[in-house]
């Protein structure tokens, strides 16, 4: 199902949410390896001090799912390390997205698993308290939620989080921008300017008689709509 976002990235695949019309949940992690990409169902588990809760959504698995780790945005532990890496590779996960940060980065590197997170640290948990009951539904990432009906793609972007139900339309929108932007980029090299591709003086001319005019609306008519 997924083949459909073959080669759209998550800035592509975020403007089209947007044209899709559905809210882009984008945040800005990084990966562990630049050039990592994951593109999965989203396997969500919030992370209370102790491993178990990974083990336990790894459990709930299925090949190709990407486990959502959510230590609350936190800086000062890691949650997640080569143990927890390693059997969600055995257990076939695409990848693994962390709200927090990761440690054990040389093992991680030689596991080859992709993992996304706000950085490393070397301190484990540092403290264990009650697991929400909702630990296995949902997880958040920045200031979104996610949950298993929930498609997450990463890349050196950071991530992107929409609906499964909206995949085809969001894939369909993201191609054609990313096919426009391609064909500008092309026109550009071999000379012909950006702004002349979109007739900018035009709209300049046009915002000058209605203030109105946004350049999204300018672009519509003009056949270059990489903005929505």
């Amino acid at each position: 199902m997924l083949h459909v976002i073959e080669g759209l990235s998550t800035a592509h695949l975020a403007d089209g949410c947007v044209r899709a019309g559905a809210t882009p949940r984008c945040a800005g992690l990084v990966p562990l390896v630049s050039g990592f990409r994951i593109a999965g169902r989203v396997l969500p588990a919030r992370h209370a001090g102790s491993v178990d809760v990974f083990l336990e959504a790894i459990e709930l698995s299925e090949a190709g799912d990407v486990l959502l780790a959510d230590n609350g945005g936190r800086v000062d532990e890691a949650c997640i390390g080569d143990l927890v890496a390693l059997e969600a590779q055995r257990a076939g996960l695409a990848g693994i997205v962390i709200w927090g940060l990761h440690r054990d980065s040389a093992e991680l590197c030689e596991i080859g698993i992709p993992v996304f997170s706000l950085g490393c640290n070397p301190c484990g948990p540092l403290s264990v308290h009650d697991r929400d009951p909702a630990a296995l539904l949902s997880a958040r990432v920045g200031e979104w939620t996610a949950k298993s009906t929930d498609v997450i793609v990463a890349d050196d972007d950071g991530i992107v989080v929409f609906p499964l139900s909206h995949l085809a339309q969001i894939a369909e929108a993201a191609r054609k921008i990313k096919t426009t932007e391609i064909e500008h980029a092309r026109l550009m090299r071999n000379g012909e300017s950006f702004r002349s591709q979109v007739r900018f003086g035009d709209f300049l001319g046009g915002r000058a008689k209605d203030p109105s005019l946004t350049f999204r609306r300018h672009l519509r008519g003009a056949g270059g709509s990489i903005e929505e």
